[in-house]
């Protein structure tokens, strides 16, 4: 069956880095945009970044610009995220999901169960 399973996530000290990987199967990992997308406590779900099928083209939300980079790989169907300088504290959970933009923000959008990643002194 299709599954996206998200690792990675962990505490975090401001101004810290992480790397999150998503794997992905029982699907045309090649053939989809990929999302990865956030959520904090008592919000609702926010677009960070998207990718396109082959990995050339890439767009952020303007909050994590210039600190993330999304990439992916499409001969193992993994989809990565790269954060760098994060911050401010908080604990969102990271989730990787098919499609773009508002698409994988949206209700019948796939995505996985998640990655928790907490940012505390």
């Amino acid at each position: 069956q299709v599954q996206l399973v998200e690792s990675g996530g962990g505490l975090v000290q401001p101004g810290g880095s992480l790397r999150l990987s998503c794997a992905a199967s029982g699907f045309t990992f090649s053939t989809y945009y990929m999302s990865w997308i956030r959520q904090a406590p008592g919000k609702g779900l926010e677009w960070v970044s998207d990718i396109n099928v082959g990995g050339g083209v890439t767009s952020y939300a303007d909050s994590v610009k210039g600190r993330f980079t999304i990439s992916r790989d499409n001969s193992n169907n993994m989809l990565y995220l790269q954060m760098h300088s994060l911050g401010p504290a908080g604990a969102d959970l990271y989730f990787c999901a098919r499609g773009w933009g508002t698409l994988a923000v949206s209700p019948g959008a796939f995505r996985g169960q998640g990655t928790q990643v907490t940012v505390s002194a």
